[in-house]
């Protein structure tokens, strides 16, 4: 008999972790491995995010805190979802927990029973699924095509929906595509799910502030007030701050559920680091010019790795609208041999073949739930970029066809 639960036999670790963990254990036996595996900015967080954690852990016991968050921290992200957004919610109506992940991990163990289904649009973040099957939810995986820039139509949401549908999942920008919803396209999904009143919404909005081209973000609970009741808007610090390790994520919503959140959180992890509760407040209070500032570097960067990646025969990529990845097509290059003879059968071959050949880890498109394509962060300096995608055009000419 298994000492392990039933539950975890459909369940994968994470993908992207995975990769880098390969990365790392090639690099530790010497290789220069460039990990563009995991989506992790390589900017310091803000100076006075780091000081007022500093400052509160110098002066003050660090304890417990309620279950949902600091009464701060809480009220800092009302009012930021006031000023950002154009929403209104209580303090009531805000949960805190360790990173938008935990948000939404918490929000499935609150709401989800065996067999309720969960829409998740292809390309999907890597976790989404497996989060679900935890739960003995049922992940349906729509696919949203490139030339459709990766996103979600009505038509496609209302083909996805039956009576065993509990949430709908929309992750805004996209990880891994990039893609940017308007308000219309929003208010059109908002159309469909306005029929379907069983439906709730978890929009992911962790990318908010990295969107490129002048474009403006628009917060599905904005675009979609009528909505509100069924909708969780999940954000947090790690991307915009750059303060992944840190571990902070928020997400506003029906009181109820947030109240069931806070149960769920109350007897896993009692509660949040509080020191880093005291520097999430200060990046959501204070000074926003590095938000900017990355972003812009981020746009750089991403114009520098769509140049670049078109010039590899083989290889495509249209401009990621946000976020900071690069979904980069490779159907061109399935059935082609590795110089050893091997061939290239679907996109995980190719990913290792990356790996082996260039020493470059990046996730195959099949962890995303749409093939055949590769993901790499894109979130490293211009130099380490050019001299990732000249290992990735290396490698690529030496496949045979």
């Amino acid at each position: 008999m298994s000492r392990l639960a039933n539950r975890l036999a459909a369940v994968k670790p994470s993908a992207s972790m995975a990769v880098s963990q390969a990365a790392k254990d090639l690099a530790a036996t010497g290789v220069d491995v460039i990990d563009l595996g995991l989506g992790e900015p390589d900017f310091a967080a803000p100076a006075h995010v780091t000081e007022a954690a500093f400052a509160a852990a110098r002066s003050e016991r660090m304890l417990y805190t309620p279950a949902a968050g600091t009464v701060e921290l809480r009220r800092a992200v009302v009012e930021k979802f006031r000023r950002e957004n154009g929403l209104d919610y209580a303090i009531d109506e805000i949960a805190v927990a360790n990173g938008a992940k935990q948000i939404i991990f918490n929000a499935l163990m609150a709401t989800v029973n065996e067999g309720d289904e969960i829409i998740l649009p292809a390309p999907y973040f890597v976790s989404y699924p497996e989060m679900a099957k935890l739960f003995g939810g049922v992940p349906v995986m729509p696919k949203c095509a490139a030339n459709a820039g990766f996103r979600l139509t009505p038509e496609v949401l209302e083909a996805a929906i039956t009576t065993k549908t509990k949430w709908l999942f929309l992750n805004l920008p996209g990880n891994p595509s990039g893609a940017v919803y308007s308000e219309d396209e929003l208010k059109a999904l908002g159309a469909v799910l306005a029929r379907h009143p069983q439906v709730l919404i978890l929009s992911d909005e962790i990318y908010e502030h990295i969107v490129f081209d002048g474009r403006s973000f628009v917060s599905f609970g904005k675009a979609c007030p009528e909505l509100r009741e069924r909708s969780l808007i999940v954000n947090g610090v790690s991307k915009a701050y750059a303060m992944t390790g840190w571990r902070i994520g928020y997400a506003a919503g029906p009181k109820d559920i947030i109240k069931a959140m806070s149960t769920v959180q109350s007897q896993s992890c009692t509660s949040v680091s509080a020191v880093a509760q005291v520097a999430a407040q200060a990046a959501l209070e204070g000074p926003q010019d590095e938000v900017a500032r990355f972003r812009e570097a981020f746009e750089r960067r991403r114009d520098l790795v769509v140049a670049r990646i078109n010039e590899i025969r083989g290889l495509s990529l249209a401009p990621p609208e946000g976020a900071f990845y690069a979904y980069i097509g490779c159907e061109a290059l399935i059935g082609a041999k590795t110089p050893d003879g091997a061939v290239i059968a679907n996109d995980g071959d190719l990913t290792a073949y990356l790996l082996r050949e260039a020493h470059i880890a990046a996730v195959p498109g099949v962890a995303y739930g749409l093939s055949p394509f590769f993901r790499i962060s894109t979130a490293t300096s211009e130099a380490e970029l050019e001299k990732a995608i000249a290992r990735i055009g290396a490698a690529v000419a030496k496949l045979q066809f």
